[in-house]
């Protein structure tokens, strides 16, 4: 899902931290254990080191997804920006899909569901992860590769 908000819309905001954004930029949650593992293979599979990952839980992640309409409290969703916009749900995982390049562009293939299918299918994953994937803590994962990519 397009996020719609006119590009870079969120340096205007003065309740957002600065940050760099040069490069894709993922809001995670950091007590997620699908989202680690989303890390992970973002990290594993970033092979110009481009992606930063932002713990959902930091200031700057709580600001971000502010920003966009979304609940930090209560996220379903994660906050994916790439040359200044912003995306979300399944969508942000084909954007992903398409920048890490390779097979993974294949993930384009989860558009031929309607939008409104995929937002649901989100959700209900969103909505359970704690109880289908435990909990883990994102900023502490020992993987090198996750920690260069932190922006905390």
């Amino acid at each position: 899902m397009y996020l719609n908000r006119p590009p870079y819309s969120y340096r205007n905001d003065h309740e957002i931290p600065a940050f760099t954004d040069i490069g894709p930029v993922c809001v995670m949650d950091a007590h997620c254990a699908l989202c680690a593992r989303g890390a992970k293979w973002i990290a594993h599979n970033d092979r110009n080191t481009d992606f930063k990952i932002v713990p959902l839980q930091s200031e700057l992640g709580r600001a971000l997804m502010t920003h966009y309409g979304m609940d930090p409290e209560d996220p379903t969703s994660w906050l994916y920006l790439t040359e200044g916009r912003g995306y979300a749900s399944l969508d942000a995982l084909i954007r992903v899909g398409h920048r890490l390049g390779r097979g993974w562009k294949l993930l384009a293939i989860l558009r031929l569901i309607p939008q409104s299918l995929r937002d649901i299918l989100y959700r209900s994953v969103a909505r359970n992860r704690y109880r289908w994937f435990g909990t883990a803590d994102l900023c502490n994962l020992p993987d090198a590769e996750v920690q260069k990519r932190l922006m905390v």
